[in-house]
């Protein structure tokens, strides 16, 4: 069986440098200044049930990144929004190691966590019990970049192709949908800097990459590329989905519906203007150290969010999930081997709960506060 890694690995801490040094390693929501007393947003009895979930810790992808999935959790906790709801979430940086972090959440070290649609399939295919709660589009972050004399991407056909360890599965998926001769490719691994791409360094004419990360170090740095994106071309993936501990969505299903509820309203706080791009960066940065790119993040979260309103999930409101689109990854994580068989799409349905974001809307309008 073919091993695929199909968002964000450990490989990202590398590539994005960002600066892990004097990441804090928690922070809840009782620090914000912003914040109201905690439960004057919702009726008592919600407040006493939320206050008796306890401590819900929240475990970001990769570090406190600006990523879509990270910046607006960690802008709930600053604002009061968890608070506002009676909610303790106590924020923890993920090293990036994707695979940790579905054991984490399934151990309950973690209770809610960023996980892609394609790795909880994975991990629960690998008999790792996590539940899928909430994802903002059916499009993906990887993407294949080439130099702009490349038009169509058979002209790869033999041509050396780099990655940082792996080509992503939606990357394969994409050029094999195009016609590229997959076995002719000469596949090498590359450092982290994109640069190599415009220097065709060892004759290299591809480049995976993450769409809101190598394309905008290139365009910062005047290096005009072409950036081939898998939803392009009909093929599955998602982006800034969650997951969280099935235990504890079944005590306390209220609870992880509060979470979203902040999350989601954070996530259209952040998202107005650039004064609140700035301000929710500012939050990711005080937590981070004075390493952090705030430049750089501000651009990763604008990107991110773009494409999420480009590419908006079929018939859902933001946080929806398409139980097809799930169906359609299991199809290909068969067609590359990386799933077996026995893991059909009606079974990978079941390891997902669409009711969580179903209930925290109204007419396709986020609730807010709580009921």
């Amino acid at each position: 069986m073919r091993h695929h890694r199909l968002t964000r690995s450990a490989v990202v801490a590398a590539v994005l440098a960002l600066g892990a040094a004097g990441c804090g390693s928690s922070s809840g929501s009782d620090d914000s200044a912003s914040a109201g007393s905690a439960g004057s947003a919702i009726s008592a009895k919600r407040c006493a049930e939320n206050k008796a979930a306890g401590k819900i810790t929240y475990l970001s992808g990769y570090q406190f990144q600006s990523s879509a999935s990270i910046l607006e959790y960690v802008a709930a906790a600053k604002l009061g929004y968890f608070k506002d709801l009676c909610l303790t979430v106590d924020l923890k940086p993920g090293t990036g190691d994707t695979a940790q972090n579905t054991k984490l959440l399934a151990s309950g070290q973690a209770t809610v966590s960023a996980i892609s649609e394609q790795d909880l399939i994975q991990a629960q295919a690998n008999g790792i019990d996590i539940k899928g709660i909430s994802s903002y589009s059916n499009a993906g972050l990887d993407i294949l970049m080439t130099n702009k004399d490349i038009t169509d991407l058979t002209q790869l056909d033999g041509k050396v192709v780099g990655h940082k360890g792996y080509v992503p599965a939606t990357v394969e998926a994409m050029m094999v949908k195009a016609g590229v001769k997959w076995d002719s490719l000469k596949l090498v691994k590359e450092g982290y800097d994109p640069s190599v791409l415009p220097r065709k360094q060892g004759g290299l004419e591809a480049l995976t990459g993450f769409i809101s990360n190598e394309p905008n170090q290139l365009k910062a740095a005047g290096k005009d590329v072409t950036v081939w994106k898998p939803v392009d071309y009909d093929i599955p993936s998602s982006i800034g989905a969650m997951a969280v501990n099935p235990a504890f969505a079944k005590a306390h299903p209220h609870a992880v519906e509060d979470v979203l509820r902040a999350a989601l309203h954070a996530y259209e706080y952040c998202s107005a203007d650039e004064a609140h791009i700035s301000e929710c960066v500012g939050y990711a940065a005080k937590l981070s150290g004075p390493t952090y790119d705030k430049k750089l993040n501000a651009t990763i979260w604008k990107t991110e969010t773009q494409v999420v309103k480009d590419n908006p999930t079929p018939g859902q409101p933001l946080g929806g999930i398409d139980t097809d689109n799930v169906a359609q990854l299991v199809d290909m994580l068969h067609q590359f081997k990386i799933v077996p068989s026995s893991v059909t799409g009606a079974k990978a349905k079941g390891w997902f709960d669409t009711s969580f974001v179903k209930d925290i809307y109204a007419d396709d309008k986020l609730v807010w506060p709580a009921p």
